[in-house]
């Protein structure tokens, strides 16, 4: 019998949804913060519908757009898990910062107008830089107005 959408996990069972080792998921809880599954006795953890969004946000950066732990990282202390949960749903990576990008910015998307000769581990490290980027332009821009 198939469990509901809505009722909890227990590891072996978020790990096969997500084709991935328990290990991993482990080692994820160490990296990233927002993954807090219910701990029962004897350290029995329990994921809520929404931890497994997020691990399969977190799984389709690092596995199939090429981030690094450290760019998913930064992807959630400034987004969010729910934009993570989005990506992972919806299989796009949108702008991150529209405040910061403007509405003028472009990113590259994976399965947007640009290059396809790019390969999806370049094109996460191309959005990777492009963000980093609008980062610096919107520091410096904010340094400019203080002085």
């Amino acid at each position: 019998m198939d469990k509901s959408p809505d009722a909890f996990r227990t590891i072996s069972e978020a790990a096969k949804e997500l084709a991935l080792p328990q290990h991993v998921l482990r080692f994820w809880e160490t990296r990233f913060g927002q993954i807090k599954p219910l701990k029962r006795g004897g350290g029995r953890r329990y994921y809520r519908p929404d931890d497994v969004q997020l691990l399969r946000g977190i799984r389709f950066l690092l596995y199939d757009q090429g981030f690094t732990i450290k760019g998913v990282q930064k992807i959630l202390r400034d987004q969010g898990a729910r934009h993570v949960i989005a990506i992972g749903q919806t299989g796009s990576i949108e702008p991150i910062a529209p405040g910061v990008a403007g509405d003028d910015a472009e990113f590259i998307r994976p399965d947007g107008p640009a290059n396809p000769s790019i390969d999806p581990y370049s094109r996460a490290r191309l959005n990777e830089a492009l963000r980093e980027m609008l980062e610096c332009k919107r520091l410096l821009e904010h340094a400019r107005e203080e002085s």
